[in-house]
């Protein structure tokens, strides 16, 4: 619940002090070091979270991973994966 929240209050701040101007939204995702360091480092989770669910045969589909991320945010993506691996583990185990 909490990745799927926290990641929103930041987003809303942003757009209602911007507005809607996703090339202002890149534009300080990668304004100096510390900020490109998180953003490389979340892009960089996004691509191997998808490789991870798109090489895996078992469980839902990979799809729906992707959207939570690009909806919601990896923060919530990630523990959706891991919840969904040990349950899928449980069954066969």
């Amino acid at each position: 619940m909490v990745g799927a929240v926290v990641p929103y209050v930041f987003f809303f701040d942003f757009f209602a002090t911007s507005g809607v101007d996703l090339a202002g939204f890149v534009a300080v995702a990668f304004v100096n070091g510390a900020a490109a360091g998180f953003t490389a480092d979340l892009l960089i989770t996004s691509v191997l979270l998808w490789v991870y669910r798109f090489g895996r045969k078992d469980g839902p589909s990979p799809r729906s991973f992707v959207l939570i991320k690009l909806l919601i945010g990896l923060s919530c993506a990630v523990p959706a994966c891991l919840c969904v691996n040990a349950r899928s583990a449980e069954r066969s185990g």
